[in-house]
């Protein structure tokens, strides 16, 4: 069977450089970091006290009072992405045939703020007193339910959870359903909110976060040498998939399309990647055959790029063995966390935002706070400044804990 072709025709952002994808992208195209010290809990006793928080959601615009009472804010900030694609994909879907289309929007970790305020409530109040509402406000498959009933979707929806990878692994299963015949539109991405007490002292704990604390927006710096661990960060990223011929047919505005999939897992450590990069390799490698392309056709590289020192290190060595160093050294490279930190299962759904906007635009955005180079990450991140790059295909890369690598491939249309 003859796979199907499949566009990106809407797309939503709720992020910490903010609530459209205009801004969000002129925003990062200037170098601007959304990482500030965090304000929606006193961060004051935790080794790292800095995040990218969503300050400007308007949450009025997309749920009622009644609703949000009953949501986790990684809920509020999926749905209002999910919002915001289609509306920019011009669906109407009480004129679509409900069978044909679903949604699935993952989240890394799910209810955390819920879990903290409830446990809160246990301790001070005593089980008597737990919200009826607690397991599907903190459940992660929540979101993806709550779209389906917003639009009427019958068709496939479910959850993926595979920690940073879930948004990358939700789009790359959507593509499959679209491709196979499954469904002809797809709901597709990532939500996360972890900073609350129970977030940040976790991540804390293992040592993963940066505690470059006197210097917030300097803290999150992929592939320079000084990086000490990413930045906890929040928001939303959600993509309208749909089958190209159809959305041809009723005029869509076709930001780019998806073209190829790759996923593996290192099956080595439950946190720490391959120290060779070789199961991001093979998720590459996989994803590049998947598109019908040549290493030679991929411009750019959306890494996933975290700062902390083993990814950015590992991921590096992959892109040369899953590329070749010839073509490593081509090529361009960016990370959209230097600037807003790191979204966790939401990562995916905003970086394959920012490789559609990097085609449609011919433009590159930096890595910011690039300032001292590391012998072990060598290639051209485009350090601090934005850098037009006509782009024809691009990867977008994902790496989970768990082991959990997934690269997707994007061609200009």
């Amino acid at each position: 069977m003859q796979k199907r072709r499949v566009v990106v025709t809407g797309m939503g952002v709720v992020s910490p450089l903010g609530c459209n994808v205009d801004q969000f992208w002129k925003r990062l195209v200037n170098g601007e970091s959304g990482i500030r010290r965090i304000q929606s809990i006193d961060p004051t006793d935790y080794d790292s006290q800095i995040g990218g928080e969503v300050t400007d959601f308007d949450i009025d615009a997309f749920i009622s009072k009644r609703e949000r009472r009953r949501m986790d804010p990684f809920t509020q900030f999926g749905i209002g992405a999910a919002k915001l694609a289609v509306v920019d994909s011009g669906l109407e879907f009480d004129k679509e045939n409900p069978n044909r289309a679903g949604a699935i929007v993952g989240s890394g970790v799910g209810g955390l703020q819920i879990l903290t305020n409830q446990v809160r409530v246990l301790m001070d109040r005593g089980p008597s007193r737990f919200s009826p509402f607690m397991i599907p406000q903190m459940i992660t498959d929540i979101m993806t339910g709550y779209i389906a009933i917003e639009y009427g979707l019958r068709g496939p929806n479910f959850c993926i959870t595979s920690a940073c990878a879930t948004a990358t692994h939700c789009l790359g299963e959507s593509l499959r359903i679209i491709q196979h015949g499954e469904a002809d539109i797809m709901i597709s991405g990532g939500a996360e909110s972890t900073i609350c007490e129970l977030g940040l002292g976790g991540f804390a704990a293992m040592r993963a976060l940066s505690t470059r604390n006197d210097d917030p927006q300097g803290a999150s710096r992929p592939f320079d040498a000084d990086r000490d661990g990413f930045v906890i960060a929040e928001g939303a990223g959600v993509l309208v998939l749909e089958e190209y011929e159809r959305a041809v047919r009723r005029g869509a505005n076709i930001y780019c399309e998806l073209v190829g999939y790759g996923r593996t897992c290192d099956a080595h450590h439950i946190t720490a990647p391959r120290e060779d990069g070789s199961g991001g390799a093979e998720a590459m490698r996989l994803a590049v055959e998947d598109a019908g392309l040549n290493p030679q056709d991929i411009d750019y590289l959306n890494a996933h790029g975290t700062s902390t020192p083993l990814n950015d290190k590992g991921e590096t060595l992959a892109v040369k063995t899953a590329l070749g160093e010839e073509q490593a050294r081509r090529m361009v490279i960016s990370s959209t966390k230097s600037m807003i930190g790191h979204t966790l299962g939401a990562a995916g759904g905003l970086e394959s935002i920012v490789c559609a906007k990097t085609m449609c635009e011919g433009v590159v955005h930096p890595t910011i706070n690039y300032t001292t180079p590391d012998p072990d990450c060598d290639l051209d991140y485009v350090p601090n400044e934005a850098r037009e790059v006509k782009v024809k295909a691009c990867l977008n890369n994902s790496l989970g804990f768990g082991g959990h690598n997934a690269t997707l491939c994007f061609k200009a249309v």
